[in-house]
């Protein structure tokens, strides 16, 4: 067997900074926080083995308040700010990535995408308005005495099957990212193989 000892080591390019990844670990701990304490106030099984409601829900409640304090903060970043605006900006290639991905076609030439695919877009505008609409909704339940008792329950309708779909849809994301393990370091990391990001995103431009 001939191994090139001096062959050099595969290539490897910045998808993330500090900030990015800072904004995505305290987001996703935060997102955790609200899912398992909503799990064990609704979950007979989980409530009977934690106990202790009213410190489960003031938990949920500022873990909710807070979750949006993250990304907020990450606006101070150029790095950040400049990711926002790729995955708030739709072009042509992304409807065709959408359209390939309700067909199921798999071929990556049929996918084309940049920094982020339009997977990826969604994904980030819807949970981005669900955070917002959870907090809305959580805020009308917080403060019963502020809104009449029909607002609050509507809130709780809301919030209740919203936290449902919320969980189902965090469960594909996380699906997602164990079946990509280049992309889970991309944000361990900040770094990916340049063989990857030619094709997975092959109109991205770092």
């Amino acid at each position: 067997m001939n191994l090139r000892l001096d062959a050099p080591p595969q290539a490897r390019i910045r998808r993330f900074g500090r900030s990015q990844k800072w904004v995505h670990r305290t987001t996703a701990a935060l997102m955790g926080v609200c899912v398992a304490t909503a799990a064990c106030l609704y979950i007979p099984q989980f409530a009977e083995l934690v106990g202790r409601r009213e410190l489960v829900v003031r938990v949920h409640e500022w873990a909710g308040l807070v979750l949006p304090l993250p990304a907020l903060l990450g606006l101070a970043s150029r790095a950040f700010r400049a990711d926002l605006g790729f995955l708030n900006r739709f072009g042509p290639h992304d409807r065709v990535w959408l359209r390939a991905a309700l067909r199921r076609d798999k071929r990556r030439s049929s996918r084309p995408a940049g920094k982020f695919n339009a997977g990826q877009k969604v994904y980030a505008a819807w949970i981005a308005g669900a955070t917002l609409v959870m907090l809305g909704t959580g805020l009308l339940m917080w403060f019963t005495h502020l809104t009449p008792i029909q607002w609050r329950t509507n809130a709780t309708f809301v919030h209740d099957w919203l936290a449902l779909t919320i969980g189902i849809v965090l469960a594909g994301h996380i699906g997602m990212a164990l079946g990509d393990p280049e992309a889970r370091r991309g944000l361990r990391t900040g770094s990916v193989s340049r063989e990857w990001a030619e094709r997975e995103h092959p109109l991205w431009r770092p």
